[in-house]
């Protein structure tokens, strides 16, 4: 080997050690390797930054914000609910959620398609008792399974189609990885439905839900005159809420009803004391179309609208607010903040928000200019609380993010646009309608990721221009010397799977993306089914929490320790190469065209 060689070898190396263990956060790390690849000549300088200019670092971020915007509109809760009460055991749960999260990944961020469920995962455990820990790692496996069947589902199918691009001149299409991943994601969901026993009942990690709103918030909305909810019951607006939403007080104009009965009629112009968990409330307030009390959002004129948004506080007992109500505090007037919810533990609130003294102790929520509201609150000597990107009161776009990556989806298949085009112009098409907020779609996006992503680019090459690639592509041939194609098929999978739970699944694609496709010509057979093999094996790490996003985000919502991952992950991925080789040799033949 040359020099540059064992310098290219040695810093991916170090990169490798660094990722496991695991003292250095993962984009600190490729940082770091980045530089060092400058520092030794192997990176040349007018390349160092041109992976922030790359494609996969637009169609990753994009990705983000749509998927964000389509968890925002509510439209899977929706969709589920007629189903819900039949979800009452763990295997009909984990294999309805693992079925659902596969299907969305593949059409947005399998990390992305995650985060959407993950609540819907949590309310069915509050109501059936079910260990959170028996859905979260089935789903984020699944997430896993079902980003392989679509070219932008995940990482890996992206930077893999960028290679094959640079060896042949063609990528790959949106659906070239339908036929195998679909086949693999089926029989993966299937396998989850019951493979969750092998997992050990775990606790999960404490959330700022539970330390705060253990009796829930209540807030005052108006049912407007030409609302659909004319003439229905207490019974059809609580079903809105799954249960999780109680009507507690209706302040009608025919009469003042606290505790009033399920069967009790509402009219338009009513306003309702509502009560329940801020989640629970934005879905009721969001699918009834209702009013909050401080209705509409009040700004000043100088003020964008993305800078208005929601804080939670705990009135403090030095609070002027303490034996004053909203009403007599003029808190809009005074202070440019409306009152939209009030938690107060232990005690029922059936008075509008605005008569309420405030009492030390209580949890409000105050809606407002954010960039003003750390000084607003010093004055109300209020103490914020950790920020949960509470959406209550602000409205959702229903369809229109569906919609949206469903036209982003269909151009790309049609070949009319190019993906990172597509789904770039999807994330600001959500942006300009007001689907998500610009506030809410730079907080989606993973930025750690993207750093990663862009340092790595350049590193990865490196081993190409360096003539490494070779090196490796030439042991792996002398390895597999004694191996039928299928034999050296399995090998290259075998290696990415290997690889990815220490280097990251992207990080493992560019690594092992031209090995595999030097590797093939080597041996005088196609580049492609190699390729799909690197992509496949480095899409699904089951056996760690780091290789993964989707499996380190579960790791402290189920209270996962590292060895657990093992007990699913490893009959999974014996699952994925025992299915995944013959299914690619299927489709994919080795032969060389």
């Amino acid at each position: 080997m040359t020099t540059q060689q064992i310098l290219a070898f040695a810093i991916l190396i170090a990169m490798m050690a660094l990722f496991v263990w695991g003292r250095l956060r993962f984009d600190m790390v490729a940082v770091l390797a980045l530089l060092a690849g400058l520092a030794a000549g192997i990176v040349p300088y007018d390349k160092a930054f041109s992976g922030f200019s790359d494609d996969i670092v637009i169609i990753v971020a994009s990705a983000l914000v749509v998927s964000a915007a389509v968890a925002r509109s509510g439209v899977i809760e929706t969709a589920l609910r007629p189903i819900a009460p039949w979800l009452n055991t763990p295997t009909i749960q984990v294999f309805v959620l693992t079925a659902v999260v596969a299907a969305l990944s593949g059409f947005v961020k399998n990390i992305g398609a995650l985060a959407m469920m993950m609540p819907v995962a949590f309310q069915l455990a509050r109501k059936t008792n079910t260990p959170p820990s028996a859905m979260l790692m089935p789903m984020a496996f699944a997430s896993l399974l079902g980003g392989i069947v679509t070219l932008v589902g995940t990482s890996p199918n992206i930077i893999v189609s960028r290679v094959r691009e640079e060896i042949i001149g063609a990528p790959f299409g949106m659906f070239d990885f339908t036929p195998v991943g679909a086949l693999l994601a089926i029989g993966g969901v299937a396998f989850l439905a019951f493979g969750w026993r092998l997992l050990p009942e775990r606790k999960g990690a404490a959330t700022m839900d539970a330390a705060f709103n253990l009796e829930g918030y209540s807030t005052e909305v108006l049912i407007p005159d030409e609302s659909e909810l004319d003439g229905k019951t207490v019974k059809d607006l609580e079903a809105l809420g799954d249960g999780e939403v109680e009507v507690v007080a209706i302040l009608g104009q025919r009469a003042r009803q606290s505790q009033p009965s399920p069967t009790t009629t509402l009219h338009g112009g009513d306003t309702l004391i509502l009560r329940g968990e801020p989640g629970a409330l934005e879905r009721v307030v969001g699918s009834a179309k209702l009013q909050l009390g401080s209705d509409p959002v009040r700004k000043e004129p100088d003020t964008p609208s993305d800078d208005i948004g929601i804080m939670e506080a705990i009135v403090t007992p030095d609070s002027p607010l303490v034996g004053n109500t909203a009403a007599r505090m003029r808190l809009y007037d005074q202070y440019r903040v409306d009152l939209l919810a009030v938690s107060r533990a232990g005690r029922r609130i059936s008075r509008q928000l605005r008569s309420i003294r405030f009492l030390e102790g209580d949890v409000i929520l105050l809606r407002g200019d954010l960039n003003a509201m750390p000084e607003t609150l010093g004055e109300l000597r209020l103490l914020p609380l950790a920020e949960r990107g509470l959406a209550l009161g602000q409205g959702r776009r229903g369809y229109i993010p569906v919609i949206i990556l469903a036209v982003a989806m269909l151009s790309v298949a049609l070949h009319l646009v190019p993906v990172a085009i597509a789904f770039f112009a999807a994330a600001a098409l959500i942006v300009l309608l007001k689907a998500i907020s610009l506030r809410e779609a730079y907080d989606a996006i993973e930025w750690p990721i993207l750093v990663m992503l862009a340092a790595l680019i350049p590193l990865s090459d490196s081993l190409r221009t360096t003539g490494g690639t070779d090196v490796i592509a030439g042991w792996l041939s002398a390895a597999a010397g004694a191996l039928p194609p299928l034999g050296t098929l399995a090998l290259i999978m075998l290696a990415a799977l290997a690889v990815t739970p220490f280097l990251n699944n992207a990080a493992t694609v560019l690594v092992m993306g031209p090995i595999a496709a030097t590797f093939a010509s080597n041996l005088g057979l196609s580049p492609d089914p190699f390729l799909m093999a690197v992509a496949i094996g480095a899409a699904c790490d089951f056996l760690t929490p780091i290789g993964h996003q989707s499996n380190t985000l579960v790791m402290g919502a189920g209270g996962y320790r590292f060895t657990d991952y093992w007990k699913l992950g490893l009959p999974l991925s014996i699952y994925v190469v025992l299915a995944g080789v013959p299914l690619i040799a299927l489709f994919w033949p080795l032969a060389a065209r």
